[in-house]
C-alpha cells in the first residue's frame, strides 16, 4: 500500500428536488472516511454550474469551489452515487460526465445505486459502457439499495447496516487496489503515450 492516501471523488448524480441521493452519498462517505488509505471529495452535482446539469447559483457553503473538471483531474478514483430514472441514470449526470475528457483516463470508477426493486442497477449497467468509452476501469463490486427510502432510518443510517457496510468495504478494497496501481502507472508513464 502507498504511504500517500488516494483521492476519492464521490459524485452525487441526482439534482432533482426532494432527491434521496445525499442520504445515500453521505452514508457512503462516512464509510469511506473510516479508511486510512483514501481522502474523500464529495461532489454534489446540484452545486455545480447549471451547464453541467446542476442547479443554477453558487456552490453550497461547504462545497469546494474548484471546477468539476479540476476535481476529477485531482481524483485517483471515483464513485458515482446514482438513482435509477426510467431504467437508466439521470441526464444531469451524463452532462457532467461528458463535460470532462482526459481527466477520466486510467482511473477506476465504482458505483453506489439506489431505486425501486432493481436497486438502481439498471442505471449502473449503461454507465459502465459510458465509462469504458472514457478509458476508465469500472469496479465489479457495487453497492445497491432496493426500495432505498425504507433502507435508511431518519438519521440517514442503513436499517440493516451489516450487508451494505460489507458491500461498501468490498468495493472500496477493489477500488483502492486499482487506484494505487493506476496512480503508479500514470506517474511512470502518462496514459496514452
Amino acid at each position: 500500500m502507498s504511504e500517500s492516501p488516494y483521492r476519492l471523488a464521490v459524485i452525487v448524480g441526482s439534482v432533482r428536488d426532494g432527491r434521496f441521493g445525499p442520504v445515500v452519498a453521505n452514508w457512503f462517505c462516512r464509510q469511506a472516511s473510516q479508511r486510512a488509505d483514501l481522502v474523500v471529495d464529495l461532489i454534489d452535482l446540484a452545486h455545480v454550474p447549471a451547464a453541467l446539469g446542476g442547479a443554477p447559483g453558487a456552490a453550497a457553503p461547504d462545497e469546494p469551489r474548484a471546477p468539476f473538471a479540476e476535481r476529477i483531474a485531482a481524483a485517483d478514483a471515483v464513485v458515482v452515487v446514482t438513482p435509477e430514472y426510467n431504467h437508466s441514470y439521470p441526464g444531469p449526470l451524463k452532462a457532467a460526465i461528458d463535460s470532462v475528457g482526459a481527466q477520466w483516463h486510467a482511473k477506476p470508477v465504482g458505483f453506489v445505486s439506489y431505486g425501486g426493486i432493481s436497486g438502481g442497477l439498471r442505471a449502473v449497467e449503461p454507465l459502465r459502457v459510458v465509462f469504458a468509452e472514457l478509458h476508465t476501469v469500472t469496479i465489479r463490486e457495487t453497492v445497491s439499495f432496493a426500495g432505498a427510502h425504507a433502507c435508511f432510518d431518519p438519521a440517514g443510517e442503513p436499517v440493516d447496516a451489516g450487508p451494505v457496510n460489507r458491500a461498501a468495504t468490498a468495493m472500496l478494497d477493489q477500488l483502492g487496489w486499482w487506484a494505487e496501481a493506476l496512480r503508479a502507472a500514470r506517474a511512470a508513464r502518462p496514459y496514452g503515450s
